[in-house]
């Protein structure tokens, strides 16, 4: 179902201020991943065949004492408020462990995590290159960027360099079960005949909506209505919770989306499905564990009017041609 089109100034404005196409270039440094030995590694890229089963990539900034921030009612990007217990060895040592026992039991099963450290002003990378050392690097890769790009484009970054058959995106905070990807991936599975090896399965906490709305104060809870109905109404039909950090994509259906996804912060969730709608490809959405992580409070109205203009112009800039569903390969 269309929406009715906004009036014409707005969609002249959401148009001229447009990028045409989305800007993927990698610095020098970004050409490699450092193994533990601090010996360089080049990256691979979406477009070669795939040589492993799964590919986990987890966008991380700050991780070495980060938090979650839900105060809108939204899981955003990255919080700016650090904690004194950090989530993310409890994270990595939790889908490691499941990795590991679930190699063992299949040997034909091979996994890669890809560690994107976005711009960190912290530890992050010496953090994950702990792990790089213990499971080796051809398991556990780090990627450090220069600069930090929004959990969008450091999820892009993972993506155009991972190995998988199929990638899941991680949130580096734990709050979603890692076993859980047995969730996604049988609603992966449910989803075949896959059109053009395409289809994506999405982790939801839908079904938690009524407990959480317990906990939080009528604002927020009008803020996360609001937010549901911004996304149906423009962007994002049949999903009910477009922002859950735990997706599965096809190798196929994650170069096609990312390679002409513009927005690199926390509501590239929404155009990413908006492309997946866009280009036909199936979308499965599973009930998953999830656990609210305390941390930092943004502002609620700054978060709302970020939200809306978003969301607005995912779906003018679309709606008038300046933003296109045409791919280009990225390496």
């Amino acid at each position: 179902m269309d929406c009715a089109v906004p009036p014409l100034g707005v969609c002249i404005i959401a148009h001229v201020t447009a990028t045409k196409m989305p800007s993927f270039q990698r610095h020098e440094e970004e050409k490699f991943f450092v193994n533990a030995e601090g010996k360089k590694e080049s990256v691979p890229s979406i477009h070669d065949p795939p040589t492993k089963e799964l590919s986990v990539v987890v966008p991380s900034y700050n991780e070495e004492d980060r938090s979650q921030d839900d105060s809108s009612g939204v899981i955003s990007s990255y919080p700016t408020h650090f904690r004194k217990t950090s989530p993310v060895p409890l994270m990595m040592d939790e889908a490691l462990d499941y990795l590991e026992k679930r190699q063992e039991q299949d040997p034909s099963f091979t996994y890669e995590v890809i560690v994107v450290d976005d711009g960190s002003k912290d530890q992050t990378t010496k953090v994950a290159l702990r792990y790089c050392k213990k499971y080796g690097s051809d398991k556990v890769r780090v990627l450090t960027l220069v600069k930090n790009c929004g959990k969008g484009g450091a999820v892009r970054m993972g993506v155009f360099s991972s190995r998988g058959k199929k990638i899941l995106m991680a949130d580096a905070d734990g709050a979603t079960k890692f076993a859980d990807i047995e969730k996604v991936e049988e609603g992966l599975s449910n989803l075949q005949p896959w059109p053009d090896q395409m289809a994506i399965s999405c982790g939801s906490r839908a079904h938690l909506e009524k407990d959480s709305i317990a906990q939080r104060s009528y604002f927020r809870t009008l803020l996360m209505y609001g937010f549901h109905f911004l996304v149906w109404f423009l962007c994002v039909k049949d999903i009910r919770d477009t922002q859950c950090g735990f997706k599965l994509l096809t190798r196929e259906a994650a170069s096609q989306t990312f390679s002409v996804l513009h927005i690199d912060r926390w509501a590239f969730d929404v155009e990413l499905l908006y492309i997946a709608q866009r280009l036909k490809i199936p979308i499965a959405e599973v009930a998953v564990n999830w656990t609210e992580i305390e941390g930092s409070k943004l502002v609620p109205f700054w978060s709302w009017l970020q939200m809306g203009r978003d969301l607005l112009f995912i779906r003018l800039r679309y709606l008038t041609g300046a933003w296109q569903l045409e791919t280009r390969k990225y390496n």
